[in-house]
């Protein structure tokens, strides 16, 4: 349970040397801006996390600002979280590892939501809000970073609203702060239409979030969250599709580069019988698990082959980092904060505090050398139809631009790579573009067949739901895949 009250700070206190440092520094950050508002009104955990309470954040700040009437800005709410940098520093939550790194897991969260003129308090979900997306980041040991997206699916206040999805930014007005625990900065989370999210899916999320700074109505260039926008920024201004969208696509293609999901895939040249076959390996009731190596050549894979201005890259087995190579990520989530069928599976920040592909379901693990890389003649292919509709943008965002796309089972520890030949490391070749490396299928499309098969495809693209389950074939290339519904996936041999 949360309380609402006033917060103290360390001015209330009147003693800052007892305050604790990460605090202390956020509260200093925040009262640069708000110098007025010394003791904003918080919602605090009653029972903090690390005394076994269910929420993350100790605390979320809530200040009224004015807004900017020369920008054409409006007056808002301003919210921040404690508690995903380190406040403490005695590593009660978050392990210290010194001031060079990040505090914690290296920032805080922020929301604006446009203040309506009956409002005297701030609306308190936007705190669930910013606490359910903390128990992921606690749970998963997963980071963000600006441009991430995140699939809601549900009205973010509960309401009718048409902003059901978010996008993540930097805060415009909070700068970053440096802790005695390490560098905190401060994303901002934007309340967006399920076809903004999908342009920032088939797009990029950093190119929506500059679409939506130019619409005043759509967030303005603070980026506030309108509850009651009943339109999007496509509605308002038709031209934003064609003129920046699709022809960022076009030129620039996707930065999603894969996504969590119900996918399975069947090794169609082996009998079902044989244990070495694909359907024991990736969906019997003890699938194994992909091994410590495999995990970091698909989490690297991820996390390098978005570049826009460079080759993707597959890094070998070995899965060597290499700093110097800027992340870029996506998030795909389920609505409601129920975290299903879809969770992130990347670390934004370059790096997860534990394996974020790990599979507790897995019966044991298959040493890495054990595990042989198998060419497969023939390959049955099955996504629900949220992943199946993502299928257009994997081939023409995606391969069409020399990258990857993966899909990666929330269930287990199955994982369907899709490459193209400008991908290098990749164990999929033109001479056999069926490879698996135990449950990691990798699948090598030429251009003309990703072509053939954006066409065969098109009514994924359409309003209207396909009738399941659905199924495409290419029987010359020996691929089969199904579109099928979610119950298909609730039995371990589905």
């Amino acid at each position: 349970m949360d309380e609402l009250r006033p917060s103290s700070g360390a001015s209330g206190l009147g003693l800052a040397s007892l305050f604790p440092p990460g605090l202390q520094a956020i509260y200093g950050e925040c009262r640069r801006l708000y110098p007025e508002q010394p003791n904003p009104l918080q919602v605090t955990a009653i029972v903090k996390y690390w005394l076994g309470g269910p929420d993350p954040l100790d605390y979320i700040s809530m200040y009224r600002n004015v807004g900017c009437p020369a920008q054409e800005i409006q007056e808002h709410w301003h919210y921040v979280s404690f508690g995903l940098s380190d406040l403490y520093g005695d590593n009660r939550v978050h392990e210290f590892t010194g001031q060079d790194g990040p505090s914690g897991f290296g920032f805080e969260l922020t929301f604006r939501l446009k203040r309506e003129p009956d409002e005297t308090a701030p609306p308190t979900w936007p705190a669930e809000l910013m606490q359910g997306l903390a128990r992921y980041v606690f749970q998963s040991e997963n980071t963000f970073c600006s441009g991430d997206h995140i699939s809601w699916h549900s009205p973010l206040d509960n309401s009718e609203s048409r902003i059901q999805h978010m996008l993540l930014t930097e805060d415009p007005q909070l700068q970053p702060v440096q802790t005695p625990f390490g560098l905190v900065t401060f994303l901002q989370i934007v309340g967006v239409c399920t076809e903004e999210l999908q342009a920032a899916q088939q797009w990029n999320g950093q190119g929506v979030l500059e679409l939506l700074r130019t619409v005043h109505v759509a967030g303005g260039p603070w980026l506030l969250t309108d509850m009651r926008r009943g339109e999007t920024i496509f509605d308002i201004d038709p031209h934003l599709q064609q003129e920046r969208v699709d022809k960022g696509i076009e030129s620039e293609g996707s930065n999603l580069s894969g996504v969590s999901a119900k996918c399975a895939w069947d090794d169609l040249s082996r009998p079902p019988e044989d244990e070495d076959d694909s359907r024991s390996i990736c969906i019997g009731s003890h699938p194994r698990r992909l091994s410590d190596k495999d995990t970091e050549q698909i989490r690297e894979a991820l996390r390098r082959g978005l570049e826009i201005n460079s080759k993707a890259v597959l890094p070998p087995i070995s899965g060597q980092r290499q700093s110097h190579e800027r992340p870029q990520h996506f998030f795909c989530w389920g609505g409601g904060g129920k975290w299903n069928p879809w969770v992130p599976i990347l670390s934004s920040s370059g790096r997860s505090r534990k394996d974020s592909l790990e599979s507790e379901s897995s019966a044991a693990i298959v040493p890495h050398e054990l595990v042989r890389t198998r060419q497969l003649e023939s390959v049955h292919l099955k996504l629900n139809l949220e992943s199946g509709t993502l299928l257009p943008l994997c081939l023409r965002g995606r391969l069409l631009h020399g990258r990857h796309f993966t899909y990666k089972s929330i269930t287990g520890d199955t994982a369907i790579t899709f490459v193209s030949l400008g991908v290098e490391g990749a164990f999929a070749t033109e001479e056999h573009p069926y490879a698996a490396h135990g449950p990691w299928l990798q699948v090598l499309l030429t251009e003309e067949l990703v072509e053939q098969m954006l066409d065969d495809l098109q009514d994924l693209t359409m309003r209207e739901e396909p009738v399941l389950p659905k199924e495409y074939s290419w029987p010359d290339k020996k691929l089969k895949i199904s579109i099928l519904p979610d119950s298909a996936f609730d039995s371990p041999l589905q």
